[in-house]
């Protein structure tokens, strides 16, 4: 299986760094750049008509990846890596549409909340559902650390992993706000996925197919998205990334280990949430000088140090490192024991 893993990760990483010299251009030509929010930091003025989209790039890598490496265990009737590749596509399609509204329209404004909302809760109500059906997931609510499952109600648990999925897929949105930051932070989280299919075993090896693949891919599109960035990964990528994150996380039946592996996304959702709420309730006030946080330690928040991007992008991948690590010390002996 490790043969596998190291296959997968190195076709991803070749094809998207050379799938990115052709494509970047393309999009030039195109005119896909990205429009700049007005309200946030003055110096991002400078990555306006930056071409985004680039998402495409680690999404083709982890097809290719899924479709070749993955094909042996398609013989074999095994297609969970195929339902979270199809899972992730439907998010990123939601964020491709979210990208061409953008474009389109000339300003940093995509489709409606309500429509993405409702187009996410969707996708995730069929997803949970299938899996539901077809007997890779259970009702049965696995809780990291502890090593116990909590029998609950299908009804229940749907409500709840539909409110997981579509959670995780906006918190990775959010978190994507300077050059590599949720391409970095991301990375980490697919290599636990790795790591937890090589200690697992062989009914785990699809899955991690898809994760090595995901791993490779980032990495390959990093070369694009670092700062300076040549390119973004847009709406089209961050989608498909929250939405591989929470479909990797049901399909190892595992949901809840997303609060400490997705602890950068979801402390950059709450300084969000925080931040609007303060806001309205008093009136204008605000705790960070913008949200999401990453923002805040841009702009000098708090200390006066306005951190660098390139600093930002080794502070946040150093935190979900280090999560990762933590959330594989919390569930690696669940069928070890």
């Amino acid at each position: 299986m490790t043969i596998k893993l190291i296959c997968a990760f190195v076709l991803s990483f070749l094809f998207a760094t050379a799938f990115g010299k052709y494509y970047i251009p393309w999009l030039r030509k195109q005119k896909a750049g990205q429009e700049i929010r007005q309200d946030g930091p003055t110096w991002h003025n400078s990555k306006a008509g930056t071409p985004t989209m680039g998402g495409v790039i680690f999404i083709g890598a982890v097809c290719l990846a899924c479709l070749t490496v993955g094909f042996e265990g398609m013989l074999r009737g095994e297609y969970v890596h195929i339902f979270v590749l199809l899972f992730a596509l439907v998010f990123g399609a939601i964020g491709f549409l979210d990208d061409w509204e953008k474009i389109k329209k000339k300003q940093n404004l995509g489709l409606t909340a309500r429509a993405k909302f409702l187009l996410q809760l969707a996708a995730a109500l069929v997803f949970v559902l299938l899996m539901r059906q077809i007997g890779y997931l259970t009702p049965n609510l696995y809780i990291p650390f502890f090593n116990r499952s909590v029998l609950m109600p299908e009804w229940l648990y749907f409500i709840l992993a539909a409110f997981i999925i579509v959670g995780t897929v906006n918190a990775v949105n959010i978190t994507d706000g300077v050059d590599g930051l949720a391409t970095g932070t991301s990375i980490p989280v697919f290599l636990f996925f790795v790591v937890i299919s090589i200690v697992w075993g062989e009914n785990y090896s699809e899955l991690g197919i898809f994760a090595s693949g995901m791993v490779g891919g980032l990495m390959g599109f990093l070369v694009y998205n670092f700062n300076p960035a040549k390119c973004f990964m847009g709406d089209t990528g961050s989608l498909f990334l929250g939405g591989a994150i929470a479909a990797l996380a049901f399909a190892y039946d595992m949901p809840m280990i997303l609060i400490t592996l997705g602890i950068v996304f979801i402390l950059e959702t709450l300084s969000d949430i925080i931040q609007i709420t303060y806001f309205k309730l008093t009136h204008g006030k605000r705790i960070f000088k913008m949200a999401p946080f990453h923002h805040h330690l841009e702009m000098g928040g708090w200390t006066g140090k306005k951190w660098k991007e390139k600093e930002l992008f080794v502070l946040f991948t150093g935190i979900s490192f280090a999560f990762a690590v933590i959330s594989f010390i919390g569930v690696y002996q669940r069928f070890l024991i």
